[in-house]
């Protein structure tokens, strides 16, 4: 029973208090699909269903890292604590880098227009920690849960 109170107690660790969906009344279309390697091809993110011009809020607190544009789509990037970063696209930013924010606070507008979307408009919203991409719908508890072998440093 103590290897199970320890596995609990590192699965409560990962799942951090204090995110939001950054969508009002989201409809998830595609889910976190991470490639089994780095390099190859999968979605790093969900895709969230919404009206274009729907507003964005940053999932969680932080620090607005990137507002701008990358391969010709709006992108917000903010930095949270414990290493976490998410991302929003394809989006148009009412905040600047460097600005702090609150969980639920208005970082932008949806735009029309993602690849792949289903729809008019989907919000690809992504989280990584350093190199490595999460599924974002674990900052709300709802993500796919993988359990990892221990290692001698583990807990």
């Amino acid at each position: 029973m103590p290897g199970l109170v320890a596995l609990l107690s590192l699965l409560l660790l990962v799942v951090p208090s204090g995110y939001t969906w950054p969508v009002t009344s989201p409809t998830v279309l595609r889910r976190f699909d991470p490639p089994p390697q780095p390099w190859l091809a999968g979605h790093r993110g969900v895709d969230l269903g919404a009206p274009a011009g729907a507003v964005v809020r940053s999932a969680g607190a932080g620090v607005v890292v990137h507002a701008g544009t990358i391969a010709g789509r709006g992108v917000i990037s903010v930095a949270h604590a414990g290493g976490l970063r998410t991302t929003y696209e394809p989006v148009t930013a009412t905040v600047t880098v460097g600005e702090p924010v609150t969980a639920g606070q208005p970082i932008g507008t949806l735009q029309a227009g993602h690849p792949g979307c289903p729809q008019t408009a989907c919000l690809h919203w992504g989280l990584r920690r350093g190199p490595a991409y999460l599924d974002p719908l674990a900052l709300l508890g709802i993500g796919r849960v993988r359990l990892l072998p221990l290692t001698a440093a583990s807990p």
